[in-house]
């Protein structure tokens, strides 16, 4: 009986120690991958440049049966559609118009001068700043004199004011006045003209057999004096126009002017139609 040999165990150069550490150091990163998310996987596909995006386009064929009456002719037959009651025909929406911007004008550059100097080129800035325009305190000279202008024309507005204030009060009327203390002066003032000139009835006009209007302006004094005649308008006619400044002039002096019309006109405008009637009759209107 052959004698059998026991396997003698080699002893491991790994010691319990190493074991330890190769232990602790695989938790330390292990939890490092944990609390960091670090994680390894193969980088995404860089797509080409070139690629170009795609629109999906999906078409829908409506069918529906075509209305009964229809309004207007369209590309395909529908039946309703709309949100008001009365009968619209469509319209296409016209996009708001943004309003017009104007265009912002450049600022002007700095002109500048290319200059050579021994085949040296350079380039000079063109100075572009402004003059010195400082105020200068004016001389004792020129105060005298402006203060002497300061004067000159005070008094030349104090004449104005004065002259504007002497200047006589003017009160136009005409047939439409219808207050009471002119238009009852201008009725007895027209009553007497016409008496007058009835009674004068200019004899080249009837040699003539001519008539016409005219339209006359006669301003009066207070005291009823004739102080202007004015044609306004004329009628054609010298003989008829010289006749009505003629007998206006004989028809004066007129009666004066009660206080209540003293105390707001000094000159008086009365304005009347004249008319030299084909019957020899002198009238106003």
């Amino acid at each position: 009986m052959q004698d059998v040999t026991t396997p003698v165990l080699e002893t491991s150069p790994v010691t319990a120690t190493d074991r330890f550490t190769l232990t602790l150091f695989f938790a330390v990163v292990l939890h490092a991958m944990i609390i960091l998310g670090i994680t390894f996987g193969v980088p995404d596909k860089v797509p080409p440049e070139n690629d170009l995006p795609t629109l999906d386009i999906t078409v829908v064929n409506h069918k529906t049966p075509p209305p009964d009456e229809a309004d207007y002719l369209a590309q395909t037959s529908q039946d309703g559609g709309g949100n008001v009651n009365r009968k619209v025909r469509p319209q296409q929406a016209t996009p708001e118009q943004a309003p017009a911007v104007a265009p912002q004008q450049p600022a002007p550059a700095p002109i500048q001068v290319v200059t050579t100097d021994k085949s040296v080129t350079r380039i000079r800035q063109q100075d572009t700043t402004h003059p010195d325009t400082k105020h200068k305190d004016p001389t004792a000279a020129e105060l005298i004199d402006h203060s002497l202008e300061m004067v000159n024309l005070n008094e030349e507005i104090n004449q104005s004011m004065q002259a504007y204030a002497k200047r006589p009060k003017q009160i136009y009327v005409s047939a439409r006045t219808q207050e009471f203390k002119y238009a009852n002066y201008m009725v007895e003032w027209v009553k007497k003209v016409e008496r007058v000139g009835n009674l004068n009835y200019p004899d080249a006009a009837r040699r003539e057999d001519v008539s016409g209007k005219l339209l006359l302006d006669v301003a009066l004094n207070p005291d009823g004096s004739v102080r202007n005649i004015t044609v306004l308008k004329s009628s054609g006619h010298t003989v008829i126009d010289d006749a009505a400044i003629r007998i206006v002039n004989l028809a004066a002096p007129y009666p004066p002017f009660s206080p209540e019309i003293r105390k707001e006109a000094d000159v008086l405008h009365i304005t009347r139609t004249w008319e030299f009637s084909s019957s020899y009759n002198l009238t106003s209107h």
